[in-house]
């Protein structure tokens, strides 16, 4: 209980914190994308369930305030949490290496995916101008973020596990 609801406050924060003051802070229109960072790290942290759950919360948010067609970034995020998930086996907090790794390659994943299912099936050819003016700008400012915003998460993953071993040894 404890955890959906400093979840569901982490989400809403990162969501605003998005739309308002790092709209703020835009560089050429670009904005880092919190709510990836939010989704990959639950993903790696918790495992595939809970980065698939909180990708759909983050991406529905999305889809109701930005998206044309509802369940379109709330898809790309539920894939990207499941596909972090699965680096959960392998994840040591004190390494902030694979979760940089983690949250650009799921960067470049959800801009080659809105470049694909948005501008290619149109007709827009031009890759390499998306690339550099959206994709490439959005990854570099978001692993900056990353590297401010992901050990405040670990932070609270690791007070929440805490939280969770001594109430588990209140049972046995």
């Amino acid at each position: 209980m404890k955890r959906g609801i400093i979840a569901t406050a982490l989400i809403w924060i990162c969501f605003l914190l998005q739309c308002t003051f790092f709209r703020a802070l835009d560089f050429g229109g670009i904005v880092p994308n919190l709510l990836i960072i939010l989704t990959s790290s639950f993903g790696f942290m918790r495992g595939e369930k809970t980065g698939l759950g909180i990708g759909f919360i983050c991406g529905i948010l999305s889809d109701i305030f930005f998206g044309e067609v509802l369940g379109f970034y709330a898809l790309i995020l539920m894939y990207i949490g499941y596909m972090n998930g699965k680096f959960s086996r392998v994840f040591y907090p004190d390494d902030i290496k694979l979760p940089a790794a983690l949250i650009i390659a799921s960067d470049f994943f959800y801009g080659l995916i809105c470049y694909v299912l948005m501008f290619l099936m149109r007709g827009r050819l031009q890759f390499s101008y998306y690339f550099m003016e959206v994709i490439l700008p959005e990854i570099i400012y978001t692993a900056v973020v990353t590297m401010i915003l992901y050990p405040v998460i670990l932070v609270i993953n690791k007070w929440l596990e805490a939280g969770e071993k001594r109430s588990a040894r209140k049972f046995v």
